[in-house]
């Protein structure tokens, strides 16, 4: 069982920048770089969206997040961070951390995800 706790979350300005961190738990017998660990984002009144994730020395992002999105990981502390730069009022959402467990899942839909944290919540305001 893999446990995901998010934090980092708040209110913050147009144009400001925030990080988000995992601390994840419980893969005991597998490295965290075997995951596929992402992160979405749930807007009011809407399902959750992919954003961006990493496996091993790869990472995953989509048109509308590789230039403000960063996902690194830091297997030492076990900590997964997602550094969004830029934020717009678009941005505001729950943010959730993820965990596909499978060797060779790329998980962009909430249905091929294994785990998911609690969420954090971000508000950018205007």
């Amino acid at each position: 069982q893999v446990h995901l706790v998010e934090s980092g979350g708040g209110l913050v300005q147009t144009g400001g920048s925030l990080r988000l961190s995992c601390a994840v738990s419980g893969h005991t017998f597998r490295s965290l770089s075997d995951y596929f660990m992402a992160w979405f984002r749930q807007a009011p009144g809407k399902d959750r969206k992919f954003l961006v994730a990493i496996r091993g020395g790869s990472t995953f992002d989509t048109d509308s997040t590789k230039d403000r999105f960063t996902i690194s990981r830091d297997n030492a502390k076990n900590m997964v961070h997602l550094q969004i730069d830029n934020l717009k009022p678009e941005d505001t959402g729950v943010y959730y951390c993820a965990a596909a467990v499978s060797p060779s899942i790329i998980a962009t839909s909430e249905e091929e995800v294994d785990y998911w944290g609690q969420g954090t919540q971000v508000t950018v305001s205007s």
